[in-house]
């Protein structure tokens, strides 16, 4: 079932999300619509605070390399913990809470993590390159946290102005 995307500069995507205990039909269903939704919307990530859930999981599905988002290639990612990180890139994010917006953002080149996939099975790897970007990218909606908020003073100032303008455009 397809979920409306919350965007900022709504409350909730502010919140924290809370651990998953249950690893059960109500999940799985919340999971297939995360995917459906981000599909939909032609994203790679999404987590289920930006459909209004405030549940710790994100889905990840990024292109192959014939540009193609195949199901099969689809990370669910349950309960995240980042363990370690290393090294520093700059990538152009997107985020489909912040439609049309685009901008450089430093996260860490690699990184080392722990989550739970929708059986309750943990997961230890590692990730490089945009895995890595986007599973940052999701885990920071988790927190309560967006791509516009680790831009730099004068960066944000310009979002905020060129936003409230977008915003008023569509009313």
């Amino acid at each position: 079932m397809l979920r409306d995307i919350i965007t900022y500069p709504h409350k909730i995507l502010k919140e924290k999300s809370k651990e998953i205990t249950l690893f059960d039909n109500e999940l799985h269903t919340l999971l297939d619509d995360m995917y459906e939704t981000m599909m939909h919307k032609s994203g790679i990530g999404l987590a289920a605070i930006q459909i209004a859930v405030p549940l710790n999981t994100l889905i990840i599905n990024l292109p192959n390399k014939d540009d193609k988002q195949e199901k099969e290639d689809l990370v669910e990612v349950i309960n995240p913990t980042i363990l370690e990180m290393d090294g520093s890139t700059l990538y152009t994010e997107g985020c489909l809470s912040v439609p049309e917006y685009y901008e450089d953002v430093q996260r860490a080149e690699r990184i080392k993590v722990s989550y739970f996939d929708r059986h309750g099975n943990e997961i230890i790897t590692e990730y490089d390159g945009l895995m890595a970007i986007a599973f940052q990218h999701e885990c920071d909606h988790l927190k309560g946290e967006l791509f516009i908020e680790k831009l730099s003073y004068l960066k944000r100032k310009k979002f905020e102005k060129e936003w409230k303008k977008k915003i008023k455009g569509k009313k």
